[in-house]
């Protein structure tokens, strides 16, 4: 089969686009003819290797986490899909392939086009269990730094949905979209601080950082010292702030669980990811480079 393979950690220039073994499903295990495959920026970390602890490597290594396809084959004793069905969520074997064996996953209602149905499982998951984690509640206030981005946005409307009163942090250019998500945006850089507390004059009960620039020793300043109600997905450097970095931990039945209520939502028009460009599968490499600048405003997507 078609697919995108490395055999050493690295930067881009170890992907290569070529054939690969295509992948037999086991006992339990469910086969997809991939339609599209979503970017995240845990794809380039895992190639580089820093992500061995929570995402073993074995050579060859096909990229990507998150997909959208159509089940193409199941394994003896398989009970929760058929050949036929059109699913999304999480692969064992990589997403940048022309077929992949899926893990956690959810039916794609009609409704939700390919390309959104692979925005939403990292997304959805990361965002999701990032609230929880703070506890954050209706009737109060969350502080998103990065809110433009995909899990940000993703977070802003989940926690919107639930009568939180989200102030996101986000360049100009993004305020406008921040505000038709039912956001509060506010400039991230210098003043940022009483730029907060004008938007917020109430306080804010938690901080979710999904930017990673520094942001934390204010974040726990505007909180009136307190570290325990701030989670970050991007600081390497929580632990000396007294910080939890939150990397996964998320029981599978709540994937699952979490992957079916995203799509309703989705489907229903209530919680969009925005498409930044989708690429063919020989050149997940430059969707890949424009993931790890860290400069496209959306979701990259990849169609095999």
């Amino acid at each position: 089969m078609e697919a995108i393979v490395y055999e050493t950690f690295g930067g881009p220039e170890v992907l290569r686009h070529g054939q690969a073994v295509k992948p037999e499903p086991g006992a339990g295990e469910v086969r997809v003819k991939v339609v599209t495959a979503g970017v995240n920026p845990l794809d380039y970390k895992i190639r580089y290797g820093t992500m061995e602890q929570l995402f073993p490597t074995t050579f060859p290594a096909i990229p990507g986490l998150e997909f959208a396809g159509i089940v193409d084959a199941v394994g003896e004793g398989v009970t929760h899909a058929a050949v036929g069905d059109e699913v999304f969520g999480w692969t064992t074997t990589g997403a940048y392939a022309e077929y992949a064996l899926a893990g956690h996953i959810a039916a794609k209602p009609a409704a939700l086009t390919w390309e959104r149905a692979a925005a939403l499982p990292v997304a959805g998951e990361t965002a999701q269990r990032v609230l929880d984690q703070l506890r954050v509640k209706t009737g109060e206030t969350l502080l998103l730094h990065g809110a433009a981005g995909v899990v940000g946005s993703v977070a802003v409307q989940l926690a919107v949905a639930a009568g939180i009163t989200v102030v996101g942090t986000a360049s100009e250019a993004n305020h406008d979209y921040l505000r038709s998500l039912g956001a509060i945006p506010v400039v991230y850089g210098d003043g940022l601080g009483a730029r907060v507390r004008a938007a917020a004059p109430q306080g804010v009960d938690a901080v979710f950082d999904t930017a990673g620039q520094g942001v934390l020793p204010l974040s726990i300043e505007l909180l009136g010292g307190a570290a325990d109600r701030v989670v970050t997905i991007a600081d390497p450097n929580a632990a000396d702030h007294g910080v939890a970095f939150s990397a996964g931990g998320t029981a599978p039945e709540a994937i699952r669980a979490g992957l079916a209520e995203h799509a309703r939502l989705a489907a229903e028009g209530r919680l969009d990811v925005r498409i930044a460009e989708v690429f063919p599968l020989a050149d997940a490499a430059k969707a890949l480079e424009l993931s790890e600048a860290g400069h496209a405003r959306g979701k990259l997507i990849i169609r095999p």
